[in-house]
């Protein structure tokens, strides 16, 4: 029995590729965006997949060579990713004009997301759903808008309330999302 699982699971793996791929289904818009560090060396790879009308869009992000511990993890406003400082990505991607951070109770932006950890080697993996985008094109809300947007790391955590960007320090990484 465990002979033909072990045949099973292998199996599956030689038609996918790799256990360390993530998987997207061909029914679901979905596009890879690649993060630079402040040297212009890329250091991951998030996977952007639509979900259901309205639920917004999945991030599953794998990146190394952070410092360990918290980060805060935003949308900005602009697909535009020229280290070292990234301030070429602009601010938080606000179609609706709100305060930043969850806990505000003017917020939050539609680009504020939750903080991303790093573990003791500077490594992180995370999945979060970003409810208040689509890659969708043509809307307020899309990623894919005239100008496009981006991913960006902090160096800090971002504390969820404090406008215009939660306190989280400089940029340390960013990824232009491109459809």
């Amino acid at each position: 029995m465990h002979i033909k699982w072990g045949c099973l699971i292998l199996a599956c793996l030689a038609v996918t590729g790799c256990a360390g791929n993530v998987p997207v289904s061909d029914d679901k818009p979905s596009v890879t965006v690649n993060l630079l560090n402040s040297q212009g060396v890329k250091i991951g790879t998030a996977v952007l997949t639509e979900e259901k009308v309205g639920e917004g869009v999945k991030i599953q992000l794998k990146a190394s060579q952070l410092s360990p511990g918290p980060h805060g993890f935003h949308i900005h406003e602009t697909g535009q990713c020229t280290p070292p400082d990234f301030k070429s990505a602009g601010g938080h991607f606000n179609p609706h004009h709100k305060a930043h951070g969850k806990l505000n109770t003017n917020g939050a932006h539609a680009g504020d997301l939750d903080n991303i950890v790093a573990d003791a080697k500077g490594n992180v993996h995370s999945e979060q759903v970003a409810k208040g985008v689509t890659l969708a094109k043509g809307q307020l809300h899309s990623l894919f808008k005239s100008g496009g947007t981006s991913l960006v790391i902090h160096e800090g955590p971002d504390d969820l309330k404090t406008d215009p960007a939660g306190n989280s320090g400089k940029r340390v990484a960013c990824g232009a999302i491109q459809p």
